[in-house]
């Protein structure tokens, strides 16, 4: 009898720990401003439970917290802001927080009697013609001329060449990639493993709006678009098992 009663004591007592470190517990919604405007791709992390969130095009977001709880808001271009989470915070329908933009400093640029001079400024070309990769130069050179395009047609050069175009766009797209992010964000904040980045970089390039946003150089669009691809190919990774 003394036996059982002693069990129920230590139940009801880690009963009420247990309760003591959920009670409080709730999911907030929130929106993240720079001035007047909302902003997409900033990442939030509670720092007490390492919980994260990222805001999506409206600049919302959800995550759990509770009284007391820290979160760290940090973009590419905004200074990184913590808010201690507050009752009052807790009662609020929707958190709104503002955000400011980072301050950059411009270094010296030293510049010689040569800087500036291209050949644009020369005179030798138009101002504003397109460049060319080598890729694209092979190709417009197969199609400079009607007999150009029926030989190279015929022989199939102006589709090999065309391919070699596509694949040496994916690998600029690659490169841009690789520069973007170090290694700790794809096995850290992505959940992605050190030996799958490259697959998974593969992966991201082969993706067009995630291409635009590289070529674009918009990261904080990269950044959103990449963690919905993160998911995916973990998933993709899960089923091949």
């Amino acid at each position: 009898m003394k036996t059982s009663k002693i069990l129920l004591i230590l139940f009801l007592i880690m009963a009420q720990i247990s309760f003591g470190q959920t009670s409080g517990v709730k999911e907030i919604l929130g929106q993240v401003f720079e001035q007047s405007s909302s902003v997409e791709g900033v990442n939030i992390i509670n720092n007490n439970t390492q919980i994260t969130a990222v805001t999506d095009e409206n600049g919302m977001f959800s995550i759990v917290v509770k009284e007391g709880d820290v979160l760290v808001f940090s973009s590419v271009n905004l200074e990184p802001l913590k808010l201690r989470i507050t009752a009052e915070n807790l009662t609020s329908s929707v958190i709104q927080i503002k955000m400011t933009a980072k301050q950059i400093e411009l270094k010296e640029v030293v510049v010689n009697d040569n800087a500036g001079i291209t050949a644009e400024n020369l005179g030798i070309v138009p101002h504003g013609q397109k460049t060319y990769t080598p890729a694209e130069r092979k190709l417009y050179t197969a199609k400079s001329t009607s007999i150009d395009k029926i030989i190279n047609g015929i022989s199939g050069r102006t589709a090999m060449l065309k391919k070699e175009v596509k694949v040496e766009k994916k690998e600029m797209l690659f490169r841009k990639l690789e520069y973007l992010f170090d290694d700790n964000y794809y096995t850290e904040r992505l959940r992605i493993s050190l030996e799958d980045i490259k697959g998974f970089q593969l992966y991201c390039v082969e993706d067009s709006e995630f291409a635009v946003s590289l070529n674009s150089k918009n990261k904080t669009m990269s950044m959103f678009l990449i963690t919905e691809l993160a998911r995916k190919y973990l998933k993709i990774l899960e089923n091949e098992k």
